[in-house]
């Protein structure tokens, strides 16, 4: 699915020396999206645990830590696709009022530890997020979709924005009754991968249901080109 969006400009070159007549120039600015289907995903899976010693705070997130890579591993993922992604020690403080003058006061220790485990086979994102709320994880921050190997869709995205700014600056330049000319510069506007908005929030607030389902869906790839063609009187 291919759609495309644009916006056309008339304006005149430089000079190219002093006293030279000025070229009539068309700019043209095109975009394009297209829709892929993600190859992978990452899942990343949090412990928080706290205590009234530090030590003791960071044993607790460490064990269950362990817990949740050795349930992963057991589902076949490889070694080389789990990292831990965060980990976070900081102290609690008593809560004060705004008077007071007394210096903070540490109450407990809070434990942070964050597991990302990138998946090939998106099929098994469920099994993953079961096996480790059943190891301890007690957050889940959400699942991230994305493509391996992204540079064809860019390309096809790129290609799209580009022909779709030529069809316009053809369009408009039959209507004025001038020539279409030599491109005298293509300026590429940025080329972005990210899942669709409706549904990388769907994604997120199905992970967290009890029966686990996630849907990939799709990933948007935009491109933004402008162009600019010399024209002349026909």
């Amino acid at each position: 699915m291919t759609t495309f969006a644009f916006a056309v400009l008339f304006m005149f070159a430089q000079r190219p020396e002093p006293g030279a007549p000025l070229p009539p120039v068309m700019v043209v600015s095109g975009s394009a999206q297209i829709l892929a289907v993600p190859d992978e995903a990452t899942v990343r899976l949090g412990i928080v645990r706290q205590a009234s010693v530090a030590q003791a705070a960071q044993e607790q997130t460490n064990a269950i830590a362990q817990e949740i890579l050795n349930a992963i591993g057991k589902l076949g993922v490889p070694q080389q696709q789990i990292q831990t992604a965060r980990l976070v020690l900081a102290p609690v403080y008593a809560p004060r009022s705004p008077d007071s003058r007394d210096a903070p006061r540490i109450v407990a220790y809070l434990a942070t530890n964050t597991v990302s485990i990138r998946l090939d086979n998106l099929s098994m994102i469920g099994s993953v997020i079961d096996a480790g709320l059943k190891a301890g994880a007690n957050q889940l921050d959400g699942v991230q979709f994305g493509l391996r190997n992204d540079l064809p869709a860019r390309e096809e995205a790129l290609k799209g924005a580009v022909l779709e700014a030529r069809s316009k600056a053809q369009v408009m330049a039959d209507a004025l009754r001038v020539n279409l000319n030599d491109v005298l510069e293509v300026s590429e506007g940025g080329v972005s991968v990210a899942p669709r908005a409706e549904q990388g929030m769907a994604a997120r607030v199905m992970a967290i249901d009890a029966i686990t389902p996630v849907s990939p869906g799709q990933m948007e790839i935009r491109a933004n080109v402008t162009i600019r063609y010399r024209i002349s009187p026909r």
